[in-house]
C-alpha cells in the first residue's frame, strides 16, 4: 500500500508557523536587536536595549521571545548573558528581508555617512557584504577562481591555489556541517556576496591582514589604506569598484 504521508523537511512547515516567526521580527524593537548581532557578535541584554531603544524589562522579555523561537543563542558568563544569533540561517533570513526592505517604497529620510559608509563595507554575520563584498564576489569569479550557481559556489583548481597563496587554509572548503562556499543577498547592492565558511574566512583574513578595520558601533569595516592597495594588487579592486553609487531601485 503507498503511503500517503508526505516527507518531512522544508515543505512541512504550516503557514501558522511561518507566520508565528514573521510576527516576531514583525516587532520594530526585535527587528533592531536582530539587525544589531548581525555582525556575528555577542551581545548583553544592556547592550541590546540600547539598540532596541526600549527599557531593561522590555529588552529581557523580547530576547526571551526570540531565543524560545530558535532565532537567539544564550551564552552565560559569570553574572552576564550573552545573546547571539542563532546561526547562518537566522542572518541569511534578516539579510534576505533587509534586500526586500530596501526594495520597498522610498523612506523620506537624507542618506547620512553611516548609511554609506554600510553600503561600502560592512558584516554580514561573519563575513563580507557592501560594494567591498559584491567586488571580492566578482572578482574571484571573473578569475574564474569561483563559479556560482543556485546559491552555492565552487572553488575551482586555480581558486584553491590563489587562496592557499593569500593565506586562507585549504580545510575551509573542506566538507562539513556548514556549507563551505555558498552566497548571500546583499540588501544595499542587490547582487549576491559571498558567505559560508570561505566568506568567513576572507573577512578574517583581511581584518588579521589590516585591510579593513571594525567601525566603533556599527556593522560598517573601513577600508584601510593598505586594504586599497591590497585589494587591487590581489583582486583587481580598484577605488572605481569602490565608488559611491546610489542604491539599485525597482
Amino acid at each position: 500500500m503507498t503511503s500517503t504521508v508526505p516527507p518531512a523537511g522544508p515543505a512541512m512547515i504550516s503557514g501558522n508557523a511561518l507566520a508565528s516567526v514573521a510576527a516576531l521580527i514583525g516587532d520594530v524593537a526585535r527587528a533592531n536587536i536582530l539587525l544589531a548581532l548581525m555582525d556575528g557578535r555577542a551581545l548583553t541584554a544592556g547592550e541590546l536595549a540600547w539598540h532596541a531603544g526600549v527599557s531593561a524589562s522590555t529588552t529581557s522579555g523580547h530576547l526571551a521571545k526570540l531565543a524560545d523561537a530558535g532565532l537567539l543563542d544564550v551564552e552565560r558568563q559569570g553574572r552576564h548573558r550573552y545573546y547571539r544569533l542563532a546561526g547562518a540561517d537566522v542572518a541569511r533570513a534578516v539579510e534576505a528581508l533587509m534586500a526586500a526592505a530596501a526594495a520597498g517604497p522610498r523612506r523620506h529620510r537624507p542618506c547620512g555617512p553611516r548609511d554609506e559608509a554600510m553600503r561600502l563595507a560592512r558584516t554580514c554575520y561573519d563575513h563580507l557584504a557592501g560594494r567591498l563584498g559584491t567586488a571580492l564576489t566578482d572578482a574571484l569569479v571573473a578569475r574564474e577562481h569561483l563559479v556560482i550557481a543556485d546559491g552555492l559556489g565552487l572553488v575551482t583548481a586555480s581558486g584553491e591555489e590563489f587562496l592557499a597563496g593569500f593565506g586562507i587554509d585549504p580545510s575551509v572548503l573542506a566538507p562539513g556541517r556548514r556549507p563551505a562556499c555558498r552566497t548571500c543577498l546583499d540588501w544595499s547592492e542587490r547582487r549576491p556576496h559571498l558567505a559560508g565558511r570561505l566568506g568567513s574566512a576572507l573577512r578574517h583574513r583581511c581584518l588579521e591582514l589590516g585591510w579593513i578595520a571594525p567601525v566603533p558601533h556599527s556593522r560598517a569595516v573601513a577600508i584601510t589604506a593598505p586594504g586599497r592597495r591590497g585589494f587591487a594588487a590581489e583582486f583587481g579592486i580598484l577605488d572605481g569598484h569602490l565608488a559611491v553609487a546610489a542604491p539599485a531601485r525597482g
